[in-house]
C-alpha cells in the first residue's frame, strides 16, 4: 500500500486549496487538469494497474481511458471538488466535474493542426468555449497553455 508523505499530503491539499478559491464548474476543470499529478501523489495508479493497462492492446486503452472519463465524477475527482467546495451539493458536483471533463475533451476534439500552432490552439479552445459558456475567462486562458502543453 502507498503511504504519502507529509510532502505529498501538502502538495494535495495546496491543489485542492487553489481550486476551492474558483467558482465550482472552474475548480472541476483546475481539479481534473491536475488529475494525473493527484493520482501520482496518492499512489495511483498502483504497479499492479500499470502492468494490467500495459498488456491491452491500444484499442482496450483507449475504451479504458474513455470509461475513466465517462465516469470520472465517481472516483477520486469527487472527493477533491467535495474538499474544495463542502457545501456544494453532491449532484451540482458530479455536474460540475463532467462539464470539465467534457469542456477538456472538446478542447483536445476541436484541435487540428492546420497553419501557425497557437492558432490552432486558440481556435480549438475557442470552439470548445461556446459549447461550454459557464467557465471563467482565467479558465479558457488555462485551458489554451494547457491544450498547448498537452500537444507539444
Amino acid at each position: 500500500m502507498h503511504q504519502m508523505t507529509q510532502q505529498d499530503l501538502d502538495d494535495v491539499a495546496k491543489i485542492i486549496t487553489d481550486a476551492a478559491r474558483l467558482p465550482l464548474n472552474d475548480s472541476a476543470w483546475e481539479l481534473w487538469r491536475n488529475i494525473l499529478r493527484l493520482d501520482t501523489l496518492e499512489g495511483r495508479p498502483t504497479a499492479e494497474q500499470v502492468q494490467l493497462f500495459r498488456a491491452m492492446t491500444p484499442e482496450q486503452q483507449s475504451a479504458h481511458l474513455r470509461l475513466k472519463n465517462d465516469h470520472a465524477d465517481e472516483g477520486p475527482m469527487f472527493g477533491y471538488l467535495k474538499r474544495a467546495h463542502p457545501h456544494a451539493s453532491d449532484a451540482d458536483i458530479r455536474s460540475a466535474i463532467m462539464e470539465a471533463v467534457r469542456f477538456q475533451d472538446d478542447c483536445s476534439r476541436f484541435f487540428r493542426w492546420e497553419g501557425d500552432y497557437w492558432d490552432c490552439i486558440v481556435r480549438a479552445v475557442a470552439q470548445a468555449q461556446r459549447k461550454h459558456p459557464h467557465f471563467l475567462d482565467e479558465t479558457y486562458h488555462k485551458a489554451r497553455n494547457y491544450l498547448a502543453y498537452l500537444w507539444k
